[in-house]
């Protein structure tokens, strides 16, 4: 039987963080999920680490945490990464983030070295240096998402044979909506709300979001692996956003490319994503 997580409430930085789990060996695999999403997102890839120690958590305006009102910075997130590694006493973790996830662990990582003995970075968005500067304009598709759900047996269904979900392993689907609603009025509603989701969009690209001054100073391993597979550039949920070059600008980075894969990899292919994390934790 998979493990079940303990679960529980830290306040840092003026808001409450779900954090969930799972006793076991150190070092800790600590997971940062990315935007839209929640910490329990990664549980099939936890559940091939059945000794191991991992953490997850809702990053703010997520799953079971607080959801202060926008704007959204980046940066934020990061320093959130932070104040939990401090609180938690994490000590040599490696550190997995998706997308935003990747962003936060990273300068979670910048700014607390002690917490962090290496990097696996999914597809994280960062981007290249030049496209820091202003608002990503591209968010309609978040505002538009349907917010309000009779059952989560009907948000499956409308779901499961629709992109990018229709590629998803199917148990982390259940999972995503699982911990994606939360009641409301005699049904469910988005447990990350579109009004919060389109704002951490709309940042990625501001100026604070811009961390190569922090990215310089991360001296431990850090893997960058990207998605290479991208049907239609417009669909801006299963497409690379992070810079090819990224890897280098690492004192220890390294890169790799999955061309079969997209954005959404760990979704599409748990075992994968845990070989990356077990190959990591291999080489400390």
């Amino acid at each position: 039987m998979p493990r079940s997580p303990f679960d529980s409430l830290v306040s840092i930085n003026g808001i409450d963080i779900a954090v969930w789990d799972w006793p076991g060996e150190e070092p800790a695999v600590f997971f940062c999920h990315a935007t839209g999403f929640h910490g329990r997102i990664w549980d099939q890839v936890v559940a091939h680490f059945p000794e191991r120690h991992c953490i997850a958590f809702d990053a703010r305006g997520h799953g079971r945490s607080s959801k202060p009102a926008p704007p959204y910075s980046w940066r934020t997130f990061g320093a959130d990464v932070a104040a939990l590694a401090e609180f938690l006493e994490l000590a040599g973790a490696i550190g997995v983030g998706h997308s935003l996830g990747g962003h936060s662990v990273t300068l979670g990582a910048a700014l607390r070295p002690s917490a962090f003995s290496a990097l696996v970075l999914f597809d994280p968005v960062i981007r290249a240096k030049d496209e820091y500067g202003r608002l990503w304009d591209r968010t309609s598709f978040v505002r538009k998402r349907r917010n309000h759900w009779t059952s989560r047996e009907e948000m499956f269904e409308r779901f499961e044979n629709r992109s990018p979900f229709d590629s998803w392993d199917r148990q982390i689907l259940k999972d995503y909506i699982e911990y994606g609603l939360v009641p409301a009025g005699g049904g469910f509603v988005l447990a990350c709300p579109p009004e919060v989701e389109a704002p951490i969009y709309e940042s990625s690209t501001a100026a604070a979001s811009n961390i190569y001054p922090e990215i310089a100073t991360v001296a431990i391993p850090v893997h960058v692996v990207r998605a290479g597979r991208c049907e239609d550039p417009s669909d801006v949920m299963k497409t690379s956003l992070t810079t090819p070059d990224l890897a280098v600008n690492f004192a220890r980075g390294r890169d790799t490319l999955l061309l079969e894969h997209s954005h959404l990899f760990p979704m599409e292919a748990p075992q994968l994503a845990a070989d990356l994390i077990a190959n990591a934790i291999s080489l400390l």
